[in-house]
């Protein structure tokens, strides 16, 4: 059997275009969505139209063949047996490596194909071209996009990607609904069916539960064995323990994510952003030497001040904007956050604090909106061209946000009024029911987004029908039910690409609680690893059931969230350190102590492994160097090639 042989197309894409209204329109004029039609239908994609309630659905797949000249047309750089990644060719096909599933191009490669011979349909004559739809009529420009246009006019609703039915229940089998290996997931599946950036997620969720299983056994025994005359010895050695735990845990994580990007076939280069444009010409896009020779015969001439220029504005933009952000949190989310934990203390009353805090957590919800649309103002000033850098950039400011509203409460019990029974309640309540609710909270919405939405079809559907035969109205199309379902999309807004934002931001927050707080209450990490083995589980639900597809990323790291995750283990050792100093007597009160010498030190101790272990582990596994260094190797002959062509189109020489 050819390996090539193509199986049956599988629908991947769909567009939504409303209902016409049946009005007549001038007769001599073709229909939009008739041309939109006939014209995906030339450029090889297989199309089928299906009816809905209230839209029309237009259903696309596409052979090999087509989505290979499509890749062909864009430059995609794929693995070749020799190691290299180079702009992919049809006819050479077989000189390019396989995907682990046995397909050519991964999910991501195919989304981006089909997006460029969907917004490659132009209008080629010379003259505008006149469309009607119902009695509206559209011109579709010279060399216009025909899918701008119909969007832009309201004739396209949507373009997004549709779910693999079989694939789908597959995985549905294997991973979401599979309860016998608590941390086991399919991640090459994952990979190939939704993307790089949601599989090094899911891969580091899996980590992470995994590691958490050592100090939670330590938590566990620290809770059911007295130590008796060492009990003073038994919460520093197991503070000792954890953040030795943190820093070989990300060391260990940075050695799994090269080895994944290795198996997927995915080079690790710098990423793109501020900077990344040299004198106009954007170092990281795809082209032929001859191309790349002959402009950078045309843009090495530009002067380098206006680069320079340009980045040190963006730097005093970023620091402009950063100081906004911390002066905003100090201003006015602290009074408010203080304000909110003293009348949590002073008030007596359960039921008049269950009101305050739900008051309290509808008010912070809605500043927080309000700090994210702020945030991603500022970041389109800052001349960061790169989306992953604008969002990594929007992160950070979020985060600032977040930590304050998490974090400041229980600071505030912490060091004022030093009850470690008060903290235990504190971290409890947000460990256990906040985290609780946020996964009903999580999980509910897209249901009911999804319900409400359906309900709306089949009511607006029932009105039109009136006076016609009863019959009952439902949604029974697969691609309707996709298109009702809520985009994977961040809840604070949609300047962040999808709802990676809040899965790795319930897991920062989760790490810092456990970490900064883990001497007054070492079970904390029992109840990390129940709640990310539900997390696992529900996540995935979430994605196979109820989200449209996501869009594939191409991030191949965790990004500005490893920084973050470094950050709370610095803030770790600090806080710690403060509650070993304020050692509990019989009543539970704390007080001061002759050891604060030696918790110093214990500190300065940790400190050093922080930075200094953390060079123990080496990043790249040496297999990975190994297979980088042959495949460097190998690539020489194909690098004479390159120059050759070079010097046959020949840059003059520029004076330094």
């Amino acid at each position: 059997m050819n390996e090539h042989e193509e199986e049956p197309p599988v629908f991947e894409i769909a567009l939504v275009c409303p209902k016409r209204a049946g009005k007549q329109g001038d007769e001599s004029l073709c229909d939009a969505v008739e041309v939109l039609v006939d014209e995906l239908k030339k450029t090889g994609l297989l199309v089928e139209r299906v009816p809905g309630l209230g839209d029309e659905f237009i259903k696309l797949a596409a052979s090999l063949e087509t989505l290979g000249k499509a890749a062909v047309d864009l430059r995609i750089r794929k693995r070749t047996h020799i190691g290299m990644d180079l702009a992919f060719e049809w006819d050479q096909m077989k000189a390019f490596v396989l995907q682990n599933d046995g397909s050519l191009f991964s999910w991501c490669e195919r989304y981006h194909c089909y997006r460029h011979l969907l917004y490659g349909i132009v209008n080629k004559s010379e003259s505008a071209r006149a469309l009607k739809c119902d009695s509206k009529k559209i011109y579709w420009q010279p060399w216009e996009p025909l899918l701008q246009r119909l969007e832009k006019d309201g004739i396209l609703k949507q373009v997004f990607p549709l779910h693999d039915e079989r694939k789908r229940k597959e995985m549905l089998r294997s991973w979401a609904l599979n309860w016998w290996d608590f941390t086991r997931q399919p991640i090459d599946d994952i990979y190939q069916y939704f993307g790089t950036k949601i599989a090094i997620y899911f891969a580091f969720l899996g980590m992470y539960t995994r590691w958490l299983l050592f100090p939670a056994g330590l938590g566990i025994i620290l809770q059911l064995i007295d130590f008796r005359s060492l009990q003073f010895l038994a919460l520093p050695f197991f503070f000792l323990s954890i953040i030795s735990w943190a820093v070989f845990m990300f060391q260990f994580w940075k050695r799994k994510n090269f080895a994944l990007l290795t198996r997927w076939k995915i080079s690790y280069t710098v990423g793109t952003g501020p900077g990344y444009k040299i004198l106009g010409m954007d170092l990281n896009s795809q082209q032929h030497p001859e191309e790349l020779t002959k402009k950078l015969e045309t843009e090495i001439v530009k002067e380098k001040e206006a680069y320079q220029r340009d980045e040190w504005l963006g730097q005093l933009k970023r620091i402009r904007n950063d100081v906004i952000i911390v002066l905003t949190i100090i201003f006015l989310q602290l009074p408010f956050e203080l304000a909110y934990a003293h009348l949590y203390e002073v008030i007596e009353s359960d039921i008049i604090k269950f009101g305050l805090t739900a008051v309290y957590l509808l008010i912070i919800q809605y500043f927080t909106r309000i700090g994210g649309k702020i945030s991603a103002d500022l970041i389109k000033n800052e001349n960061i061209e790169c989306t992953e850098y604008q969002a990594d950039s929007l992160i950070y400011k979020l985060f600032g946000l977040y930590f304050m509203q998490t974090y400041i409460g229980v600071f505030y019990h912490a060091l004022l009024h030093r009850n470690i029974m008060t903290l235990r309640k504190v971290l409890i309540q947000r460990l256990i029911v906040s985290e609780v609710f946020e996964n009903l909270l999580e999980n509910s919405l897209p249901y009911l987004k999804y319900s409400y939405k359906k309900h709306r079809a089949v009511r607006s559907k029932k009105n039109q029908e009136k006076g016609s035969p009863r019959g009952k109205v439902k949604v029974t199309t697969r691609v309707e039910k996709e298109y009702l379902k809520p985009p994977y999309s961040a809840s604070i807004g949609g300047e962040l690409h999808d709802g990676l934002f809040d899965d790795f931001l319930e897991l920062t927050l989760q790490f810092g609680m456990i970490m900064m707080f883990a001497c007054a209450f070492p079970l904390t990490f029992l109840f990390a690893v129940v709640n990310n083995i539900m997390e696992m589980r529900t996540d995935a639900l979430k994605l196979l059931v109820m989200h449209r597809r996501p869009v594939p990323r191409a991030a191949a790291t965790i990004g500005a969230w490893l920084n973050i995750f470094q950050f709370l283990i610095v803030m770790s050792i600090c806080t710690n350190c403060v509650l070993l100093v304020c050692l509990y007597d019989a009543e539970g009160k704390w007080k001061l102590e002759p050891g604060l010498a030696a918790i110093l030190v214990m500190e300065h101790i940790l400190l050093l492994i922080k930075f200094g272990f953390s060079r123990f582990v080496p990043e790249e596994p040496a297999w990975v160097r190994a297979n980088r260094v042959k495949n460097t190797t190998n690539a020489q002959i194909v690098s004479k090639e390159v120059l050759r062509t070079i010097s046959s189109v020949g840059i003059a020489p520029q004076e330094q």
